[in-house]
């Protein structure tokens, strides 16, 4: 099943075909994913180029399991600004307690989200906002 994910992360195309369906076969094919494809993924996923990891972050919250959290949380050690908004606008379906505790056990995420906050826009100011509140208030 990971090799299907891969060359579906792969293809090049336009931001519309991504967000309007190609993210949504990317969640139902990681639904569908063995404890082995997530170790696969998880080794390979640092690897891969940030447009694929752009891609993988965006559709990470199918199952909001352990892997995709462990995923997520390694994604984040990027310069890449988009990558790392992608990461926490879907950190914030992970909202189980054993999720929070993870993100809070690691400050640096915070610290990155409070320097992000300042130069953001409004879409990505809100997300990181609501991220905030989910998680440390």
């Amino acid at each position: 099943m990971f090799e299907k994910l891969d060359r579906l992360l792969s293809v090049h195309t336009t931001a519309d075909s991504w967000y309007d369906d190609g993210f949504i076969f990317a969640g139902d094919m990681l639904s569908e994913f063995s404890p082995e494809d997530w170790e696969e993924l998880s080794s390979k996923a640092l690897a891969k180029p940030l447009e694929w990891q752009r891609k993988l972050a965006y559709c990470m919250d199918s199952s909001c399991n352990i892997y995709e959290l462990k995923i997520l949380l390694s994604l984040l050690n990027t310069e890449d600004e988009e990558l790392f908004e992608i990461c926490i606008d879907t950190l914030r379906s992970f909202a189980t307690p054993d999720s929070k505790q993870m993100m809070t056990n690691n400050p640096i995420i915070l610290d990155r989200v409070h320097d992000l906050l300042p130069k953001s826009g409004i879409a990505v100011k809100k997300i990181l906002e609501d991220f905030i509140v989910k998680f440390y208030s």
